[in-house]
């Protein structure tokens, strides 16, 4: 069956097959633990494996009577960032066993930036749940998920907030308190992501940028001209870097054929020397 979600004035049908793709595998699904021998799973009992899901149930309706403008303005800008609905998102968010770290995100002093992947992750199919023997089935599906940026290898998307300040993030200054950001590392490669999205996204808006503050002059000024120019620096050596890294240093081929030519006895050659 389809269910319906409404996002910024418009419908958007979100099949039950793609909203389990990006919510699969979270740690409140009854997730079996692996044998002393590796080879097998343990069985839970029937009652076990109700009794899970029953306490799975009462984490995700608490975790979902939270959501609040400040969290709908989250789930809204990575739904936007992601081509996720905004269903599939707070289904995710609500899911993740770092749920508390959204709280610790919007609290006074609390954590400077929250980091959401949304990349390919091994997970358990439903069915090896009622299987004794064998191997486990797995199978590779997006899932979007909280990180800290610290355990998990990023080989998808990153979607990151920070905050400009200590303040408490409530629902009427989060739009202004806290800055969200992209970039697309599906490739393997955080440089180039990070390249990308410096080059693309941030540069063009700090060169457009009007209002420097108490920097009357703005453009003008030979400070906000000097920063510029270190932030386009930055971005090419960061582009040498992931070229350096990726082996794919190319020298510029110079054509010699007019010089060549031109040379007819060994003093040509001497002086072209």
């Amino acid at each position: 069956t389809q269910s319906k979600y409404r996002r910024r004035g418009g419908d958007l049908k979100t099949g039950s097959t793609e909203l389990g793709s990006a919510v699969t595998g979270s740690s409140l699904a009854p997730v079996l633990p692996a044998s002393t021998t590796g080879k097998k799973s343990v069985v839970l009992s029937s009652e076990a494996r109700k009794e899970l899901v029953k306490q799975a149930k009462v984490t995700k309706e608490e975790r979902r009577a939270q959501i609040d403008e400040r969290y709908k303005y989250l789930i809204s800008r990575l739904a936007d960032g992601i081509s996720l609905s905004e269903q599939q998102v707070e289904e995710a968010i609500i899911a993740d066993d770092k749920f508390q770290l959204i709280e610790q995100f919007f609290a006074p002093s609390g954590l400077k930036k929250l980091l959401f992947f949304y990349q390919d992750v091994l997970q358990q199919k439903s069915n090896a749940l009622l299987r004794s023997d064998g191997p486990t089935n797995t199978l590779l599906q997006k899932k979007l998920f909280i990180t800290m940026g610290s355990t998990e290898k990023i080989t998808g998307t990153c979607a990151f907030f920070l905050k400009t300040s200590e303040k408490v993030i409530t629902a009427a200054n989060v739009s202004q308190e806290v800055n969200f950001g992209i970039f697309d590392c599906s490739n393997g490669s955080i440089l180039q992501g990070l390249e990308f999205f410096l080059s693309q996204i941030m540069v063009p808006a700090l060169k457009s940028q009007q209002n420097w503050g108490a920097v009357k002059e703005g453009l003008k000024d030979s400070q906000i001209q000097e920063f510029l120019y270190s932030v386009d620096k930055f971005v090419g050596t960061l582009s040498l870097s992931r070229q350096n890294i990726e082996d794919k240093i190319q020298l510029m081929k110079v054509d010699i054929d007019i010089y060549i030519s031109n040379l007819q006895n060994p003093s040509d050659y001497i002086t072209a020397g």
